[in-house]
């Protein structure tokens, strides 16, 4: 997605693609304000969803962690040092296009096994022939570990010790989910500094990213804070 220009393209809405969503946000409030122009500042779910965990939910007084959402697709944002890592394009924290089945399914950015085609609600659809939330056990086990393989991994390359985890699968799989993406996590997180990483439910619930939404307008006002 390309939030610093003017058009986003998400993978998984192939409607929008170079889709001037900002342009068309502010025309449409503009004219229901009655004003010539509104700003408007854009980013995705999981981004909003890091800020608001870190503000108000289960990362509150944490400033190293990642935050996912694990839904429709698959996102995460990414506080280091208590500052929303953004990277060069905007784009940092795209957890959902790390490989975690080496030859798996195939993914709609080009790759195989990508943690977005294996343990997204969309995917999991394509895989059962039945919607998500219609999932056996077996599913729900193998969605958590997936997650949790990636988490170990990103705990290991940055140095935290905390995955706060929402979005409609992951809260809707619940306590099957958790386990076994806290277990594999140990698995693979296992250097003396990510040891113990833990995997815990959003704080918010299904609300973060609309609380992240306001972080983020705060964000953008006070470009050297992170959190209000």
């Amino acid at each position: 997605m390309t939030f610093r220009g003017e058009t986003v393209s998400p993978l998984n809405i192939p409607a929008w693609r170079s889709f001037p969503l900002r342009e068309r946000l502010s025309a449409s409030l503009a004219e229901s304000f009655g004003t010539t122009r509104v700003a408007i500042n854009i980013d995705n779910d999981a981004k909003a969803l890091a800020l608001a965990e870190g503000w108000l939910g289960a990362a509150r007084g944490v400033s190293n962690y990642i935050a996912m959402v694990v839904s429709t697709g698959v996102g995460a944002g990414i506080v280091l040092e208590g500052r929303l890592l953004k990277g060069a394009s905007g784009n940092a924290g795209h957890i959902g296009h790390v490989i975690v089945e080496p030859g798996g399914r195939s993914c709609s950015c080009g790759a195989r096994g990508c943690l977005e085609a294996e343990a997204s609600g969309t995917a999991i659809a394509v895989a059962t022939g039945d919607p998500a939330e219609m999932a056996s056990a077996q599913v729900q086990e193998r969605t958590g570990r997936l997650v949790g393989r990636a988490v170990g991994s990103v705990a290991n390359l940055l140095d935290l010790r905390l995955a706060v985890v929402g979005g409609s699968v992951a809260l809707g799989y619940g306590a099957r989910f958790f386990q076994s993406a806290q277990h594999e996590t140990d698995a693979v997180a296992r250097l003396d500094f990510s040891r113990g990483c833990r995997v815990e439910p959003a704080g918010l619930g299904p609300d973060g990213p609309l609380v992240g939404a306001a972080a983020l307008g705060w964000a953008a006002l006070d470009p050297g804070s992170s959190r209000p």
